[in-house]
C-alpha cells in the first residue's frame, strides 16, 4: 500500500494528543517522542510503506538501518522503545490491526555505571566558582542544590520560588509525567540559595520570569544547555578529569545517599523514579566501590601484595 503523506502526518498529530493528554508527557518528551518516531516515518514513506501496514520484518528492516547509519545501542533502543510506544498507541486507538513490534528486538545493554563524583570533587567545583562575577553565588547553589536534592537538569531549570519551603526544608518538584514530588533541601544548600538570592533581588527581572529561582543575566530562566554549560566549565576549573554534566551531581546525590545507608524505596521516592528497577543501578555502583575497599584494605589482600613483594 502506497502511505500518504497527509494520513502520516494525521497520524502523528493524533500520537502527539495521546502522549501529552493520556500520557501526561512533558512537552520536552513528546517531542523526543516525534523526533524518534519520524525517523521510521521517513524509512517507511521510502519504502511506500504505510504505518498502519508496516510488518515485523519492516521494523527489523528499520533496526538494521539504525545499525548501518551508526545509531549507539543505547540511543538504538530509545529509538525502538519509542516505536513500541507508538504502535501500542495505533492498536489502542482502532488504526492497526495488530502491533508489529511483539518480537521486535533491541541490542543488548551491558550495565552502564554512572560517573558520580565524590564530596571532595563536588567542594572543589564549588571552590572553582568565581564569586566576584554577578553569576557567582547562583552558580554555586545551582551545584549544591543539583547535589543536595538529586533534581533533574529541567526540574532545576524550572524551580520556582513559589515551590520552596526553606523554613520547612523541602521543596515541591514537578517531575516526569507532571508528577509532583517533596525533596528534602540541606542546610548547605538553602544558605547558598540564600547568597544567591541577595544578587537576584537587585537584578532586572523580565515580565512572566519573576517566579523562575534560577535567571540568567538578562533575567529570564536558565536554559538545560546553559546548566551544563555551566557545570562543564566548573568541573574543567577543578580539575576534574571525569566526564561531568548536571546528571552526574544527580547520581552523585543517590549515590551518596545508598553509602550513607539509606533505603532503596526513600532514594525512589526522593529521585521520582516510577521503577524501583532504574533505582537499583545505584547497588552496582555501591558494590562497586565495595569491591575495590576490599582490594585496597582487606588482610588477605594486604598479604598477597606483600607476598608479591617479597618474591620480587
Amino acid at each position: 500500500m502506497q502511505t500518504n503523506k497527509k494520513t502520516s502526518s494525521n497520524v502523528v498529530a493524533a500520537y502527539r494528543r495521546y502522549l501529552k493528554l493520556q500520557r501526561n508527557f512533558s512537552v520536552n518528551t513528546v517531542d523526543a517522542y516525534l523526533r524518534d518516531l519520524q525517523k521510521l516515518i521517513r524509512y517507511l514513506e521510502s519504502e511506500g510503506i504505510d504505518p498502519a501496514d508496516a510488518a515485523l520484518e519492516d521494523l527489523r528492516h528499520f533496526a538494521a538501518g539504525l545499525i548501518d547509519i551508526g545509531i549507539s545501542p543505547r540511543s538504538q533502543c530509545r529509538i525502538l522503545s519509542g516505536v513500541r510506544s507508538f504502535y501500542r498507541f495505533m492498536l489502542v486507538d482502532g488504526r492497526a490491526e495488530n502491533d508489529p513490534t511483539e518480537l521486535l528486538e533491541s541490542p543488548q545493554l551491558g550495565n552502564h555505571l554512572p560517573e558520580v563524583l565524590t564530596i571532595d570533587e563536588v567542594d572543589r567545583m564549588e571552590a572553582a566558582v568565581d564569586l566576584s562575577k554577578s553569576e557567582g553565588h547562583r552558580n554555586r547553589a545551582i551545584i549544591e542544590v543539583l547535589f543536595s536534592c538529586g533534581l533533574r537538569v529541567s526540574e532545576l531549570v524550572s524551580l520556582k520560588l513559589s515551590s520552596l519551603y526553606l523554613d520547612e526544608g523541602y521543596l515541591r518538584v514537578m517531575g516526569k509525567g507532571s508528577k509532583e514530588r517533596l525533596v528534602p533541601i540541606s542546610k548547605r544548600a538553602v544558605d547558598e540559595l540564600s547568597f544567591w538570592f541577595d544578587d537576584r533581588c537587585r537584578m532586572d527581572i523580565s515580565p512572566g520570569e519573576e517566579d523562575y529561582v534560577f535567571l540568567n543575566r538578562r533575567g529570564k530562566h536558565l536554559t538545560r544547555t546553559m546548566i551544563l554549560i555551566i557545570i562543564k566549565q566548573l568541573a574543567q576549573d577543578a580539575g576534574i578529569q571525569k566526564t561531568v554534566s548536571p546528571h552526574t551531581l544527580r547520581h552523585s546525590f543517590a549515590t551518596a545517599l545508598l553509602e550513607g545507608g539509606a533505603d532503596l524505596r526513600a532514594i525512589q521516592a526522593m529521585l521520582g523514579h516510577e521503577s524501583i528497577g532504574t533505582t537499583e543501578i545505584y547497588t552496582h555502583i555501591d558494590m562497586t566501590t565495595l569491591r575495590q575497599e576490599i582490594l585496597h584494605h582487606h588482610p588477605r589482600n594486604i598479604l598477597t601484595e606483600e607476598g608479591k613483594a617479597h618474591k620480587d
